[in-house]
């Protein structure tokens, strides 16, 4: 039988912070509050930034944007978000995106069924210092292992810089 999960809030600062690719991620919710449904992360990504292409085997995987842009290119489709827009990148379909280049792009990450903050624990460090830039790229094997070990696959790089939003 799974605990008993209580009701909670977290301040704007509080919760699991974590310093994942060069971005800040905050967990807010993670399995073991959520009986394993789903993650909540807030996550704070430097202008200009794009993760590898990747697919999640596993996971739904949906932003909801709070301040800045970016543009989300998901099984060939190219998805432009803004502050109060929501994202959804079903699991199984290969994505990336690019933050737009004049601000930070700050959203919540939802992903369901939960296991995220465990690939973001694996692969990133504690953040004692919640401010941008944070620590630089992870080598590409390492990634690649972790991402293996927690049903995501790597399948490129990130878009090229011609590509990204403001060239």
């Amino acid at each position: 039988m799974s605990p008993t999960v209580r009701p909670y809030v977290l301040g704007s600062a509080e919760g699991e912070a974590l310093w994942f690719l060069g971005s800040l991620v905050t967990v807010k919710a993670a399995g073991a509050q959520t009986r394993g449904r789903l993650t909540v992360a807030e996550f704070l990504n430097p202008a200009g930034f794009a993760p590898p292409l990747h697919r999640h085997l596993e996971e739904d995987e949906m932003f909801y944007v709070l301040s800045g842009t970016a543009r989300f290119l998901c099984d060939r489709e190219e998805l432009v978000a803004r502050a109060g827009d929501f994202v959804l990148l079903p699991a199984g379909l290969p994505h990336t995106f690019v933050v737009g280049s004049q601000e930070p792009l700050r959203c919540l990450q939802i992903t369901t069924p939960s296991g995220f903050e465990d690939f973001a624990s694996d692969v990133g460090v504690p953040a004692v210092e919640r401010r941008l830039p944070g620590p630089g790229p992870l080598d590409p094997a390492a990634l690649g292992h972790a991402a293996a070990r927690h049903r995501i696959e790597i399948l490129g790089p990130p878009p090229a810089p011609e590509t990204r939003p403001g060239r």
